[in-house]
């Protein structure tokens, strides 16, 4: 019995959210900042949580240490109606810290792996795998122990019917390898950021990566920040403008936003109705700081999304 709409495989790390003026000085100088907000973090829990809010069934895979953060984590996946059984404690392993220095224009991030490269395929539940109609995979180049069995698991969640998107997230040693060619090849749906695109697809324009990557994955969006985002499936291509929001932090935002896509598309919705949502999802999580605070129910999505019409097309 297909029960389950989306379980994600992902990492699990808290976030410290700072904000203000956040540019560090080294020398030992001290400075006050606005802001520091302890709160959920990772694409992938950010992701699950907005999809839940949206209301979808979810369930998660993934790994934490037996310490305060993760205990934070799983209470809060949990308080989120998220099933946590697929996700693993181990002793040995600390759960990953993300810090993020985030100004209304930008932001950095500092991150202490921990468990989040420790996550290995094998571990993944086949029983909610089995359970699942979507695969969601985030943070490819972070899950380092993941990489190597994630074709066979993508091929595996194909077999029973599943269909699979992946939101890579930035690599931090920037090389963009490390086997995603061959796990790419086995997803339906492809959610990069305009930078993580054209470093992927090593191209210098939105418009030649997006050619690239569809011949790689049959439905590509790429996410444009506050100028929206633009989908291609073969050779059609939709754009959807941004909206317009007081930011107060954007971290998460495109994890929302693939919250909002996977959504619409779950729903048999047509492209450009699911690309407006997932624009209006992404743009009212930036409402508050954190990730999963400010995210969307369906309706305040519904009512952002209504004010403005879908734009396409082509080339």
């Amino acid at each position: 019995m297909k029960d389950i709409d989306v379980l994600v495989v992902g990492e699990i790390n808290v976030d410290l959210v700072l904000t203000g003026d956040v540019v560090p000085v080294f020398g030992q100088a001290e400075k006050v900042i606005d802001e520091a907000t302890l709160t959920i973090g990772s694409s992938g829990v950010i992701f699950a949580c907005g999809a839940a809010r949206l209301g979808l069934r979810v369930a998660y895979c993934g790994l934490v240490g037996r310490d305060l953060f993760g205990r934070f984590m799983m209470d809060s996946l949990s308080a989120r109606g998220i099933d946590i059984s697929g996700v693993r404690v181990d002793s040995s392993l600390k759960t990953g810290l993300s810090v993020i220095l985030s100004r209304v224009d930008d932001r950095a991030i500092l991150t202490h792996l921990g468990a989040m490269e420790a996550l290995e395929a094998g571990q993944v539940d086949r029983a909610l795998l089995r359970r699942a109609r979507h695969l969601h995979l985030t943070s490819y180049f972070l899950q380092h122990k993941l990489q190597s069995g994630l074709p066979a698991l993508l091929a595996e969640a194909k077999s029973l019917g599943c269909t699979v998107s992946m939101d890579t997230n930035w690599d931090p040693t920037e090389r963009w390898a490390g086997g995603l060619s061959e796990s790419l090849a086995l997803v339906d749906l492809f959610l990069p950021n305009e930078q993580e695109a054209l470093a992927i697809a090593r191209k210098s324009t939105v418009s030649e990566a997006l050619n690239t990557l569809a011949e790689i994955v049959s439905t590509v969006v790429v996410k444009l920040g506050s100028e929206g985002a633009i989908y291609q499936h073969q050779d059609r291509r939709l754009r959807q403008d941004g909206f317009s929001i007081d930011v107060v932090d954007t971290t998460g935002a495109g994890d929302s936003f693939d919250a909002g896509f996977v959504y619409g598309a779950l729903q048999g919705w047509p492209p450009a109705e699911s690309l407006a949502l997932a624009c209006a999802c992404g743009a009212l999580s930036t409402r508050a700081a954190g990730g999963t605070a400010a995210q969307a129910t369906l309706a305040e999505a519904q009512t952002l999304r209504e004010a403005r019409p879908e734009n396409e097309f082509s080339g």
